[in-house]
């Protein structure tokens, strides 16, 4: 047995279940935000173009479009201050990493929704 996963089990937090998503699929993700002594949540909803990492050090980043300029930003899976995670939409790609979508601009830029 591995003496480091046997660890890491023993001082895990609990886990809060988020939906089963992946790269092409369009999430919100309700983060929690600081801003001085007051604390709100922030929907973020866009398009997953990469899950990287695994076990505890996954993450996932969410891409945008904010006044016509993309906004990527990147979340850790475990983080405490993920509040929640919905599923909006599941695309149909064909690649794990959407990197393509950074060029692609209007209509261009959508993903096809599965199961048309």
């Amino acid at each position: 047995m591995d003496l480091i996963k046997v660890a890491e089990e023993a001082f895990a937090k609990e886990k809060k279940e988020f939906p089963k998503f992946k790269s092409g699929d369009t999430i919100t993700v309700a983060y929690r935000i600081a801003e001085g002594n007051k604390e709100r949540i922030q929907q973020y909803r866009g398009v997953v173009i990469k899950i990287s990492g695994q076990g505890e050090n996954k993450r996932f980043t969410v891409r945008k479009m904010s006044d016509n300029i993309g906004v990527e930003r990147i979340f850790p899976i475990n983080s405490p201050f993920i509040d929640s995670i919905t599923l909006n939409s599941q695309g149909k790609v064909r690649r794990t990493k959407l990197y393509y979508l950074r060029s692609l601009r209007g209509k261009a830029a959508r993903i096809k929704k599965k199961g048309y």
